[in-house]
């Protein structure tokens, strides 16, 4: 099930340590961990997941930077060693960097995103929290306040929530600037989002500046209520991209809890974990899953989230839903 490479971490109180799996990231020298901690939780005071009120109890700038610290130790320990972040994530590369900074944990990969701009003002009723905008302006100004906040360790930068509507992939001066980023050693990925994760993805595979492959990675969201990524990601793992998920918990819906936990509850019980860990190790079961995000807001969480390293043999009945209807219900959950 995993990938040679192993680093020493404590998967959760209580436990016995175990070995956190590591994998090439592109398939080159640098290691990352099976799973990785994902910042969208913690960098800004409202997102789309449920529970933020018990979870996040202080959401003001120096409270979050405090949590993000303690959750990212304790990921340190569990043994995860790829961090993502985004521009639009509020102050998550702020914190990243920061803890970076005073930690020096150079095992560390970060990867982060641009095309979004954070517009919540750190408020929790902000009429927009994030504009969307893949336009080379944005990406050169994007790059630079990245660089300035992550410097040497932002490994991967990715195009965040690439789409046919975007017009990316058609705009030459915006991917020959991607392919100059990629020629200085900073690895280009994208993430994907909506129903048309699929097409995306198979056109991104054909896209080739100076004689090489422009992306390396795809960050897909894939988890047992949303399945249609599955096949594209495998042919982008075939022609060697690092495949990450994102939203394996589908932001709430299958953690503890949540409005689809249930119907994990009877295989959690079996296996002795909950619910959020059978999803989680559904997604890592797959062959073409590099590295799952666990989009954790408080360490209990992320200790729960990586005894899905623990679980083996799952036998599951399909709960796919329409692709159509699982985005709408997204789109639907509120900025908390």
């Amino acid at each position: 099930m995993f990938p040679p490479g192993m680093v020493s971490g404590v998967v959760s109180e209580g436990r016995s340590r175990a070995a956190m799996p590591m994998t090439p990231l592109a398939g080159g020298a640098l290691l990352v961990s099976r799973i990785g901690l994902g910042l969208a939780a913690l960098g800004r005071p409202a997102y789309i997941t449920s529970g933020r009120d018990g979870d996040l109890p202080d959401r003001s700038v120096s409270g979050l930077r405090a949590r993000t610290f303690q959750v990212l130790d304790a990921a340190y320990q569990a043994g995860v060693r790829y961090v993502d972040a985004a521009r639009s994530y509020g102050r998550a590369e702020e914190f990243l960097g920061a803890w970076l900074a005073e930690r020096g944990h150079a095992d560390v990969v970060a990867g982060s995103k641009w095309g979004y701009r954070y517009t919540g003002d750190w408020r929790l009723d902000a009429p927009r929290h994030e504009v969307k905008e893949h336009s080379l302006p944005t990406f050169r100004t994007q790059l630079a306040q990245t660089r300035v906040l992550l410097g040497s360790w932002l490994r991967l930068y990715q195009v965040h929530s690439l789409t046919r509507e975007s017009g990316l992939l058609g705009n030459r001066p915006l991917v020959n600037a991607l392919a100059e980023l990629r020629d200085e050693g900073v690895l280009i990925g994208l993430t994907t989002s909506g129903p048309g994760q699929a097409e995306v993805i198979r056109r991104a595979l054909d896209v080739v500046v100076g004689g090489r492959p422009l992306f390396a990675a795809a960050q897909v969201t894939w988890n047992v209520l949303e399945t249609s990524a599955g096949a594209a990601a495998a042919e982008a793992a075939a022609a060697g991209w690092t495949i990450l998920v994102k939203e394996a918990l589908a932001n709430g819906r299958l953690a503890p809890g949540g409005d689809s936990a249930g119907k994990l509850a009877g295989v959690a019980a079996e296996h002795g974990v909950t619910a959020d860990a059978v999803a989680l190790a559904v997604t890592l079961a797959n062959p073409w899953a590099s590295v799952v995000l666990s989009g954790a807001a408080t360490v209990a969480q992320l200790r729960s989230n990586v005894t899905a390293l623990s679980v083996r043999d799952l036998r599951l009945p399909d709960l796919a839903e329409r692709p159509e209807a699982y985005w709408t219900t997204r789109a639907a959950r509120p900025w908390r």
